[in-house]
């Protein structure tokens, strides 16, 4: 399925969680911007991703011994990227909700997760800590902002995009979140991203301000996480396409 995005619904199937834009016609509308917040001890790091993540696998232990009932929102869910929990749904009134995601390893599962977009804005909070990095990339240069704190560049470098059609070359721009750090990434409704953890200790803080009004002015039967993605690939790729933090030589 593939169709160009219009300036107000972007999916084609409101209901679809697994629509396909076809990636030769797609163009990011804008950039995202990250921000290095803070590098913390290695102790530190570590305690607040097990405090976070412990919080995740608690929810999905919980979801295993005494599931959601048909038609309630299921707030323990899995993403290509890792495990969620929905710590905060929208209520009247209160149109955002936050995630905590906690990350799979890459080479754990030999799967990269898929550069995708979404039909309202993001915002994330990426946590590392021990022997752990997040590679993040998009269709599109991604801006990282000046930190007061932080003491030295993010690693970046462009690569092709894996499992494009054949002739098709994209260019895909990636940055590197070190290992024991909070990196900040504000993410435009529509423009493409793609996260990957190297390593086992990372969890995301998403936090999705307008997710009950895109759910609304995408036309869905229902409040549902996830629904409002929409993949740039139709399969996943190997960890070998993503586990490369340095860039190709």
């Amino acid at each position: 399925m593939t169709y160009d995005l219009a300036p107000g619904r972007m999916k084609r199937t409101p209901d679809h969680e697994d629509e396909i834009l076809d990636i030769r016609r797609h163009q990011d509308p804008s950039r995202n911007r990250l921000t290095p917040v803070v590098q913390l001890p290695p102790v530190a790091a570590q305690a607040v991703v097990d405090a976070l993540t412990g919080l995740v696998r608690a929810a999905h232990d919980r979801e295993r011994l005494s599931p959601t009932p048909q038609g309630e929102l299921k707030e323990a869910q899995e993403f290509e990227e890792g495990d969620v929990f929905m710590v905060e749904p929208p209520f009247e009134g209160f149109f955002a909700d936050r995630y905590l995601m906690d990350f799979y390893d890459t080479g754990e599962r030999d799967i990269c997760s898929r550069m995708h977009l979404h039909t309202g804005l993001r915002f994330v909070r990426m946590m590392t800590g021990a022997n752990t990095t997040i590679r993040v990339s998009s269709l599109s240069p991604i801006t990282v902002r000046p930190s007061p704190s932080w003491t030295s560049p993010l690693d970046s470098f462009v690569d092709p995009l894996p499992g494009t059609p054949d002739g098709v070359h994209r260019d895909r721009y990636n940055v590197i979140v070190p290992p024991d750090s909070w990196v900040d990434m504000q993410i435009p409704r529509g423009v493409s991203h793609q996260f990957n953890a190297v390593g086992p200790n990372a969890v995301i803080d998403s936090v999705h301000p307008e997710e009950s009004i895109e759910t609304l002015r995408e036309g869905m039967s229902g409040y549902r996480m996830m629904a409002q993605t929409i993949f740039l690939a139709k399969d996943k790729s190997p960890a070998s396409t993503c586990a490369d933090t340095t860039g190709p030589a």
